[in-house]
């Protein structure tokens, strides 16, 4: 009998050839000086090696220069980045998976000495307790401005062209990144949005920024192409929330509502413990019609266990896909994972990358 993790199945209008997903995944490779454009032969070969995956979904990919918070990530806003995404497309769909394009703003979470000097925006002048990855080495994040309505609206249109874009560099389709203390998230969270005007507030206001850049996205590219990263429990980024359910419950039922294709959630505190209070994963399962991908910690058995039982359609591995490019094979077939080292995971080369062995080298 074949694991129903291993079945095909449609994410959207997205068929796949099984249930495993590659979490989106930071790893500050793309050519910066360039204009942080990926597609170098060492970017290719990393997507292609892990194209046994059913889905998978880029590293974040910023909408707009002011919206990168790390060295070297790559962007989805200007032609020469759109040609650089191509080849790793074009790659992972000859080796038969898809790719769907993570677009995010990191909000109030960088430093000028990544954005060309210029000050980071968010919803609220609330400067958020992190330190920043720059040139000049860790720095702390500064305060940042508050965005007018304006200047939101045309933050919507960045990430609608970044959904335009990532369909002419050949993805199927995008995630948003709503997750783990990033501009969307921002907006959510009364942690960090002290807004009293139409993006600010009630529980509605404080969805609309998330709402219209989901319409705005699903507009260009269709719904079933469109799906989103949340994280309603997690600390990450120096984030919270005073009532987690009643804000990630409301913003469920509205992206039901818009027949996204998938809703990917990480499962408690982003890369940490799962069994944190706040939000009931269980209820979002059953009020969202569309895929819901599970993501945080799964191995083997609670993957298999997962999906086998409808608590989830499909699970997302983050660190594990670094270490392990043939991460279906080895679910397959019960055989151990290589372990990551953190230690090559943000820096520039091949070691950490493209390095790891699979099964077939071991042997």
């Amino acid at each position: 009998m074949t694991h129903k993790l291993f079945q095909p199945t449609r994410i959207g209008d997205i068929e796949v050839a099984n249930r495993v997903v590659m979490a989106p995944l930071t790893r500050s490779r793309a050519d910066e000086a360039a204009g942080d454009i990926p597609g170098s032969p060492m970017n290719v070969e990393y997507y292609r090696q892990r194209s046994n995956a059913g889905l998978i979904i880029s590293e974040g990919t910023q909408v707009s220069p002011v919206g990168k918070g790390y060295m070297a990530t790559p962007g989805i806003y200007s032609d020469e980045q759109v040609e650089g995404w191509k080849p790793i497309t074009q790659a992972v769909h000859e080796a038969g998976s898809k790719i769907v394009a993570q677009i995010w703003h990191v909000g109030r979470v960088t430093h000028p000495n990544l954005t060309g000097g210029v000050q980071p925006i968010a919803p609220s002048a609330v400067a958020a307790k992190v330190t920043a990855y720059t040139h000049a080495g860790k720095v702390e994040a500064p305060e940042p401005r508050a965005l007018t309505v304006d200047e939101i609206k045309e933050v919507v249109a960045e990430y609608r062209r970044g959904a335009a874009n990532a369909i002419r560099a050949g993805f199927d389709g995008i995630e948003l990144h709503g997750a783990n203390g990033y501009l969307i998230d921002q907006f959510l969270r009364d942690g960090a949005n002290k807004r009293t005007d139409e993006y600010g507030g009630s529980i509605e206001n404080r969805a609309r920024f998330a709402l219209e850049v989901v319409d705005a996205v699903v507009a260009e590219i269709g719904a079933g192409r469109v799906g989103i990263r949340l994280s309603p429990v997690t600390p990450a980024n120096d984030l919270a929330d005073s009532n987690p359910q009643a804000v990630f419950g409301y913003l469920v039922e509205e992206l039901n509502k818009r027949g996204i294709a998938f809703i990917h959630f990480v499962e408690g505190a982003t890369g940490g413990p799962r069994d944190i209070p706040g939000f009931d994963f269980a209820w979002a399962r059953q009020a969202f019609k569309g895929t819901y991908i599970a993501n945080n910690g799964y191995d083997r058995e609670m993957a298999l266990d997962a999906v086998e039982s409808g608590r989830a359609d499909a699970v997302a591995f983050g660190r594990a896909y670094i270490a392990n490019p043939d991460l279906v094979q080895r679910l397959k077939l019960n055989a151990p994972w290589n372990k990551p080292n953190p230690q090559t995971f943000y820096v520039p080369g091949e070691a950490g990358y493209i390095d790891y062995p699979t099964l077939d080298q071991a042997a």
